[in-house]
């Protein structure tokens, strides 16, 4: 899991809704060169709602960037295969990854009429609600879609042994190969071998083009890329042959596989000299052929999208408090969008999240109308008397459907403590570490507040309930484990609330220490132990020359700095729901000092425009864009909000009121023929 300063959340530029033609296709070429200003401008612009950068650019990367608008329609009955990354921008493991997939998108960029690398950011907001229904629930998925595809399919997982660029490459081949005869992509070539009887045919019966064979063993992938490197390219075919006839290849005078048999336009042939044996060898010798040049591929144009100019804001702030706004865009997130992706809770799943949700619910220190919303959604579940919940009605609580007053949760994203230098990096990993050294620092204060719930007199109760939750609904998969391995190594020493606090302050420096220099580190603020001696001079001694920490003084620090009185509203949404943020003035510490985790001064630098931030609509918001609306529209039959569990609660209790009723009326009917029966012939 991603620390402090880990990654947040970007997004991916996306394509407006429409047909197939519409997801955007990388250039051919190279991008034109912008004037200076315009690079400047476009650095500190976002796009209202969904922050202001991606990890893949159109127009810039070979990726082909999809959005909620265009990948139903781009994979659907596409006469090309695809490869769908579903990632999120801000996990640490999809920004290090970034690099390998745009190499691929590149590698493979000839391959693009057969098969597509494609890539859609699930942190966007606006494709939240398409990633859950491709049923994407952890970052990054991989997802195979079948040419001419008519009915909808959540596509087919990548199964590799890793996620190198070579693996992945070959497993795009075996894709390809997997097609039956009527769906395989009409500019896809064949990629199974010849024989050595179609061999001399070629040879005897030139066609006045080049025919390069490729000679290579059974296991080899080179004769099958290089096919597919020169696809698109006119007076050249590309075959390959096996070499399991040794008198054959002897014939030819082959020695060695891979090797290159060319058979020239005017019909002579003759094996070719080629330094190397690689791939990338045979296919820039047969395309630097005479008249072997590129076609002309009718590749439907991608209308882009306008971007908007609006500069996103910088928030100054303390780094010695603890932001309101960053606990609540966190937990907005975390309940909206992280849990959403699950659309029913069973079994280990509800119990993880009504443990996680009974603690957050006891141990949250901010507003009391987000406290309240928690308390009462714990009470709800801790009540229901099901074994599988549909998580919709969650939802319905936390959108306050039933429009109880009182309770509140903002639906927008404002990260003060948590920005970062650009929008991808810290944000929503940087709040849930924040929102879980507050629960085991409020644990160790406030033991009693769990009295109750099952959890008291357990010091590991809060760090094995956050263990659960991120091994089971943590998006970024990879840094669920990681904190599973430290969790197996240790969390069974902890005995006091004290050690628990200590144990998860130590862990999080560990994952600083272990990212240090990774991609997703925030250049503005690097992973560096914390608390930095300038916050608490006393943590920090020296023994023998080296640095070293004083525990006592770090456990003070981190009641002090996770309390609820360190707990500042500056910048949180407006209780009234009306999206309003509070202005600087509006909480009770000076941000005239900005700062955080590891950072030695937060003022943007003079020489560089406003820093991009995500805008208070970025693209963590709520997990549908029309969640607020729904809120204005429940149900207004007879003037109730009821949700859907609430209402398929209602029918059932009516259909059995009405059986009940029916029962006792058919009953009594019996008794009174009875008494009839009786009293019309008495008993002598």
């Amino acid at each position: 899991m991603a620390a402090s300063g880990a990654a947040a959340a970007a997004r991916s530029p996306g394509a407006p809704a429409g047909t197939a033609a519409r997801a955007r296709r990388p250039p051919s070429g190279r991008p034109a060169r912008l004037p200076p200003l315009l690079v400047l401008l476009a650095a500190a612009a976002a796009r209202p709602g969904t922050g202001g950068a991606a990890l893949y650019r159109a127009g810039e990367d070979a990726v082909w960037v999809l959005d909620s608008g265009s990948v139903r329609a781009a994979t659907a009955n596409s006469s090309a295969a695809w490869l769908v990354q579903f990632y999120s921008s801000w996990c640490g493991h999809c920004i290090g990854y970034a690099p390998t997939w745009r190499a691929l998108a590149g590698d493979v960029r000839d391959w693009a009429a057969a098969i597509r690398v494609a890539a859609l950011d699930c942190a966007d907001k606006s494709n939240h609600e398409v990633c859950q229904t491709y049923d994407i629930h952890f970052y990054p998925s991989f997802r195979y879609f079948r040419a001419f595809t008519k009915d909808f399919t959540t596509g087919e997982n990548f199964k590799g042994p890793d996620r190198e660029l070579q693996t992945v490459r070959q497993a795009m081949i075996d894709f390809l190969q997997n097609h039956t005869d009527e769906n395989r992509p009409p500019a896809c070539p064949a990629l199974d071998p010849i024989r050595p009887s179609d061999v001399l045919s070629l040879i005897d019966n030139h066609e006045g083009c080049y025919v390069a064979i490729l000679f290579e063993s059974n296991s080899s992938y080179v004769g099958r890329e290089v096919i597919l490197d020169l696809s698109p390219y006119e007076n050249i075919a590309v075959k390959r042959a096996l070499d399991s006839d040794p008198a054959f290849l002897e014939k030819l005078g082959i020695s060695s596989v891979p090797s290159c048999y060319l058979v020239y336009p005017n019909g002579s042939h003759g094996l070719i000299n080629i330094m190397k044996p690689l791939r990338s060898f045979f296919s820039s010798y047969l395309k630097s052929l005479p008249d072997v040049r590129k076609k002309s591929l009718a590749l439907p144009e991608k209308p882009s999208k306008e971007q908007n100019s609006e500069v996103v804001v910088w928030r100054e702030f303390d780094r010695s408090k603890l932001y309101t706004a960053d606990l609540e865009s966190g937990l907005h997130y975390l309940l909206r969008v992280e849990l959403a992706t699950h659309r029913t809770l069973a079994g280990a799943e509800l119990k993880t999240l009504k443990d996680f949700i009974t603690i957050v619910a006891k141990l949250f220190p901010g507003r009391p109308p987000v406290r309240k919303l928690l308390e009462m959604l714990q009470e709800w579940l801790a009540s229901l008397p099901l074994d599988r919940v549909p998580y919709n009605a969650i939802l319905d609580l936390v959108n306050n459907k039933m429009r109880i007053s009182g309770i509140f949760l903002t639906n927008q994203i404002t990260w003060v403590g948590c920005q970062g230098s650009r929008p991808e990096l810290r944000g929503y990993t940087c709040s849930l570490w924040k929102l879980f050294h507050t629960l085991t620092v409020r644990a160790g204060t406030h033991p009693d507040v769990l009295d109750g719930t099952g959890f008291e007199d357990d010091p590991q109760a809060v760090l094995q309930t956050i263990r659960r939750y991120l091994l089971t609904f943590f998006g970024c998969k990879e840094c669920g484990e990681h904190f599973e391995e430290m969790a197996k190594e240790s969390m069974d020493s902890v005995k006091t609330p004290d050690q628990a606090i200590l144990w998860l302050w130590k862990k999080h420096n560990l994952v600083n220490s272990r990212l240090a220099g990774h991609l997703s580190e925030d250049p503005r603020f690097p992973k560096v132990a914390w608390p930095t001696p300038d916050l608490c001079p006393a943590c920090h001694e020296e023994l023998r020359g080296l640095d070293s920490w004083d525990e006592d003084q770090v456990l003070l620090f981190l009641k002090r700095h996770y309390g609820s009185d360190n707990l500042v509203h500056t910048y949180a949404t407006a209780l009234g729901g009306t999206g309003e943020a509070e202005g600087p003035e509006g909480g009770r510490a000076n941000p005239e000092r900005p700062g955080d985790h590891g950072a030695e001064s937060l003022h943007p630098p003079g020489a560089l425009p406003p820093t991009p931030r995500p805008s208070e609509g970025s693209h963590l918001g709520p997990a549908r864009p029309e969640g607020h609306r729904e809120v204005e529209a429940a149900a207004p039959f007879l003037g109730m909000g009821f949700s859907s569990l609430d209402m398929s609660l209602c029918v059932l209790l009516y259909v059995a009121s009405s059986m009940f009723l029916m029962v006792m009326f058919f009953f009594f009917r019996v008794r009174s023929r009875r008494w009839k029966v009786r009293h019309r012939h008495p008993s002598v």
